[in-house]
């Protein structure tokens, strides 16, 4: 696809640009529950409230509801599925009906049996955790239909001027429409925290030093540089060893300042989560995109040249889906992760975030023409490599051949609300007071920056993946507190963040899936909805009211290890 085709396609889907609105599509609604964003968390957030009697309306930017859930994030990432009930396993076990079809399958890789997934949860009931981006899309616009849920799409906040509050409290939110959203709570579901970062709200961005919350894995970890790592001794330079030619792109030069523990405004690494196929009949093969330049891939041909990626040599997480089709995401020392390249996106504008989109498209673009096609790529891997392509029947609403339009927001802004997520929750050494939701995932980061050591060779550092206890462990579910989706009193008094909650850089890590943001989202349209009911603050909603409302509707809150 030709540069201004990817423009235009920006622009007339309105993936990141907001449309130059006509004054004649504004509108005034009022409701008591307004949510902004469309990821799982708004939507079971709005269906929550809608079976609790409230009015709700979910205000979003995109056309395409969903987030990840509908993004390419088919192979769920979560830990012990037993976690999850209420209207998260909802969605998991819809997955499982629409696959129970026969007609829904209609190719498969040879001798791929469909594994069933089965959930020992509350509801104790058969599940489906992997599913194809257009299966997702069709369950959710189903349950927008179901529950009447009422979604203003291509709705985009005014992020200096859209929030009028009064007396600590959200009155209204403005849309560049001129549109004006009015409400007594609101929530923040977006993966970036807009809303609650124009609401004025404390948040972080980037990981904090090891020092902020006692923890141990927060803040620079070179020492954890054990994963998707490049093999030593990679030269930094355009011409190996002369500093004076430059370093290779996305490469920072070496900081003797830069102590392990420190913190920094480094976020981990975007990507696409690719949905690709090998059927013929369904593929489009990758392409070079317009500007494509070598250089940016001259240190994966460096570390090609002295060794596979892996033990594989694919640069992929190729995880198989129904209907021949993968989840594919990052693995590997260089692969889809645009490493360091995505610092900006938490405060950038919606156009400077469409340029770093356009900036992940090609790199993910030419990474994989690169693989699939460049003479010092080895032959093994470019014939695997081209095997593949994308989907001509995923992401048609998306930016052309296959690619859509949602980029893998892993963590940007986070919340400082009342209650802190930190590592020791993670690792069971301090359990939430006020549960009322599950993490189950180990502590995970992508890297955030590729630098040069003291050595003088190229090295990736910010990854973390640990999932054990202070005893070596493996940590179980552990519980979400309630005042990690609140801000602090003085701050705001009815607006909840589900997604951008309160949690340290390592925490988040582990708490930042797609199941856990469904539940997250039910909990705060419970909490908004007995906000709106006892006519209280979000940081007065009676918790007894709420866990009892959240355990009636399946959610779990405490974790017991199911019997096999």
């Amino acid at each position: 696809m030709k540069k201004m085709a990817i423009v235009a396609a920006l622009l007339t889907a309105a993936s990141l640009h907001p449309c130059a609105a006509a004054a004649s599509r504004a509108v005034s609604v009022d409701s008591d529950i307004v949510i902004y964003g469309s990821t799982p968390a708004a939507l079971s957030a709005a269906v929550q409230a809608k079976r609790m009697g409230r009015s709700a309306v979910i205000v979003c930017p995109e056309t395409r509801i969903g987030g990840l859930t509908t993004g390419g994030l088919g192979a769920t990432d979560i830990g012990n599925k037993a976690a999850f009930g209420g209207i998260a396993l909802d969605f998991y076990k819809d997955v499982a009906k629409y696959y129970g079809n026969p007609d829904h399958l209609v190719v498969q890789f040879p001798n791929e049996k469909m594994r069933k997934a089965t959930s020992a949860g509350i509801l104790k009931s058969e599940s489906k955790w992997t599913f194809e981006p257009s299966v997702a899309l069709s369950i959710l616009e189903g349950w927008e239909k179901r529950d009447g849920l009422d979604i203003r799409r291509n709705e985009w906040l005014d992020r200096k001027n859209g929030v009028e509050k009064k007396d600590g409290r959200i009155v209204s939110i403005k849309t560049l429409s001129g549109s004006v959203y009015s409400g007594k709570v609101f929530i923040d579901a977006t993966y970036e925290g807009d809303l609650m970062a124009a609401a004025g709200v404390s948040y972080h961005v980037g990981r904090e030093a090891n020092s902020v919350y006692g923890e141990t894995l927060n803040g620079n970890e070179p020492g954890q540089a054990k994963f998707h790592q490049l093999h030593k001794g990679i030269d930094p330079y355009v011409k190996p060893g002369d500093p004076t030619s430059g370093l290779l792109p996305c490469v920072e030069p070496y900081d003797p300042n830069f102590k392990p523990g420190d913190g920094d405004a480094r976020v981990q690494a975007y990507c696409f989560r690719m949905c690709l196929t090998d059927n013929p009949a369904n593929r489009i093969p990758f392409k070079k995109p317009e500007g494509y330049d070598e250089k940016d891939y001259e240190l994966m041909f460096r570390h090609l040249a002295l060794g596979p990626l892996d033990r594989n040599g694919m640069p992929w997480i190729n995880s198989k889906m129904p209907n021949c089709k993968t989840d594919t995401n990052n693995r590997t020392g260089f692969s889809t992760d645009f490493i360091g390249q995505n610092w900006n996106w938490p405060e950038a504008s919606y156009a400077e975030r469409e340029k770093i989109l356009a900036a992940h498209l090609k790199y993910q673009q030419g990474l994989m023409w690169t693989l699939a096609n460049h003479p010092r790529v080895p032959e093994k891997i470019r014939n695997e490599v081209s095997r593949w392509g994308t989907c001509k029947d995923e992401f048609t609403d998306g930016l052309g051949d296959g690619w859509q339009k949602q980029l893998y927001v892993r963590e940007a802004r986070r919340m400082v609300g009342e209650y802190v997520m930190t590592e020791a929750n993670c690792r069971g050494n301090v359990v939430a007071p006020r549960p009322i939701a599950m993490g189950a995932y180990t502590m995970d980061s992508h890297h955030v920056r590729r630098y040069v050591t003291a050595e003088g060779y190229v090295l990736n550092e910010g990854d973390v993946e640990v999932g054990t206890d202070s005893k070596g462990r493996r940590f179980p579910p552990y519980p979400i507190d309630y005042g990690a989706i609140v801000p602090k009193r003085a701050e705001c008094a009815n607006l909840f963040v589900p997604v951008c909650l309160s949690a340290s850089h390592i925490a988040f890590g582990s708490i930042r899936m797609e199941p856990v943001f469904f539940a997250l989202g039910q909990a705060a349209g419970t909490a908004a909805s007995l906000a709106v009911e006892k006519g209280v603050s979000v940081q007065d909603v009676p918790y007894g009211a709420l866990s009892g409302r959240l355990r009636a509707d399946g959610q779990v809150l405490k974790f017991v290890q199911p019997q096999k």
